[in-house]
Order: structure tokens, then C-alpha cells, then sequence
């Protein structure tokens, strides 16, 4: 491996470790429920996800879960 690519990878590694550096904008993940797998979507700092209890809700279990995993790294939902 040439040094410029050695130094990429250590580049890369840095940023990995400083997650200020990350703002998410939008994104989809599906996560796999106890019963079912639920797709969950982030834009714009909004969250939706296409199980029932988000539907009458606006929050869920998977929406807290993501909010957790990545604390930090997106902004904090407004409080009601």
C-alpha cells in the first residue's frame, strides 16, 4: 500500500473518532423489531417511521433507539 493511501486511512480514522465532524441530513434504516422490521426515515431533522404506534404517536420505540444510537450527531428533537 502506497503512503498516500496510508495516510488516507489514517485520515479517515480520525474523522471516525471526532463525530462532531458529522451532520446528518437524511437518511433510511430498517431496524428489526421483536415482531416485525420497520423502516425508519430521517430528513430535514424530522423522523417518521411506518410502524403504528409512530402514526399516532409521532415517536417510537425505533425512532428513540436511532436517537440514541446516534446521540450527538443530530439535533436534538424540539420538545412539545
Amino acid at each position: 500500500m502506497d503512503s498516500g493511501m496510508i495516510g488516507k486511512i489514517q485520515k479517515a480514522k480520525r474523522y471516525a473518532q471526532e463525530r462532531h465532524r458529522f451532520t446528518f441530513e437524511s437518511f433510511t434504516v430498517s431496524i428489526a423489531g421483536e415482531n416485525n422490521t420497520h423502516r425508519v426515515h430521517y430528513e430535514n431533522g424530522q423522523w417518521s417511521c411506518d410502524c403504528d404506534f409512530f402514526q399516532s404517536r409521532g415517536v417510537c420505540t425505533h425512532t428513540m433507539a436511532l436517537e440514541e444510537l446516534l446521540k450527538d450527531m443530530i439535533p436534538a428533537p424540539a420538545q412539545a
